[in-house]
């Protein structure tokens, strides 16, 4: 089989090597890789910034659909030719975050999923519904289930602040105006604050035309700020999300997008009055929970562009650039 590793930590140090067809032990699924979906997490790992990988010249990416090609011994609740998609945490499934539960991560701890066949146990995948493609279930195991344990809670009478165009965000805004949520965007293109407002975004901010962007969300509220932020940008946009959130209101720290920015002043997050959850993607019953509700509500994933599988090289690149709305996805299997 053909699978891909970085040989050097550099996108050009990605390079497709022959590996063989591993095999199913029990309690383990064989599965043909349909789809992989790239994560901003995966070109972290290569900067070697504060994600630094445990396992070098790693296969990459943490997000895949697949379809069982193969069962193990004492399998008996997955068949051959079902679809499914693996857990981002594959050892998370249920109970309380603790750090020894992520432990096991693709792309940095093991092998991930960017390649034609892969071995998994089988309590680290969960079925793919019928109205979701393949890409689009790549889609779900990080940005998806981190947006839904974001949003978690939010409904009518309540209002979400999105930051940018990445998949976490998209998925925000899908998921928030589901629940009856008021949502305000950010994004720096007029074509992007397009494209959020036909999501369903009620209000959308150009950040580089308002770079004092809090202000004008209390504006937009009437001088209260949001119930929620779902803070993306890391230092480079912390500040701006406590002056934008609600007295008692949450800002869920999310991810990073840059480590730049000015520090965080003490005084300052007090006064805000509201509370910082970080989150760590979630557990097997949250994806569950994620692609049920995905596939009733009719919620389409939002995928930028889909690349073949000797174009991989390429969709990192693209990934890169930032030039994505949502995800980018690389089609595996024919």
């Amino acid at each position: 089989m053909q699978i891909y590793r970085f040989d050097t930590p550099t996108l050009a140090g990605l390079r497709r090597h022959e590996a063989p067809i591993p095999r199913p032990q029990r309690g383990e699924l064989l599965l043909r890789v349909r789809a992989v979906a790239l994560n901003y997490r995966d070109l972290a790992l290569l900067e070697g910034g504060l994600l630094q990988p445990r396992l070098k010249g790693a296969v990459p990416t943490s997000d895949a659909a697949a379809e069982v090609v193969e069962v193990g011994e004492e399998v008996d609740d997955f068949t051959p030719g079902e679809r499914v998609i693996g857990l981002f945490h594959p050892r998370w499934l249920g109970g309380p975050k603790r750090r020894e539960r992520a432990i096991g991560s693709y792309g940095y701890d093991r092998d991930g999923w960017l390649a034609e066949y892969k071995v998994v146990p089988r309590e680290a995948v969960v079925r793919l519904p019928a109205e979701l493609s393949d890409e689009q279930g790549a889609t779900l195991p990080c940005a998806a289930v981190t947006a839904w344990n974001a949003v978690s809670g939010v409904g009518p009478g309540q209002t979400v602040l999105t930051l940018g165009s990445g998949g976490v965000s998209v998925f925000a805004l899908q998921y928030a105006k589901a629940m009856g949520a008021r949502v305000i965007a950010t994004t720096s293109s007029a074509a992007k604050a397009e494209r959020l407002r036909a999501l369903g975004a009620d209000a959308v901010i150009n950040y580089r035309e308002v770079p004092a962007w809090a202000e004008q969300v209390k504006a937009l509220t009437a001088g209260q700020g949001v119930e929620r932020v779902v803070e993306v940008g890391g230092p480079a946009t912390i500040g701006q999300s406590l002056q934008a959130v609600a007295f008692h209101g949450e800002v869920v720290l999310v991810g990073f997008l840059g480590e730049a920015g000015a520090p965080l002043d003490y005084f300052e997050l007090m006064g805000a009055g509201a509370s910082l959850r970080s989150t760590n993607v979630g557990d097997r019953p949250m994806l569950e929970a994620c692609v049920q509700a995905t596939a009733s509500a009719g919620i389409a994933p939002v995928i930028d562009r889909v690349f073949a599988f000797d174009e991989a090289r390429a969709a990192f690149e693209h990934l890169a650039s930032g030039r994505h709305f949502g995800k980018v996805v690389v089609r595996v299997g024919a």
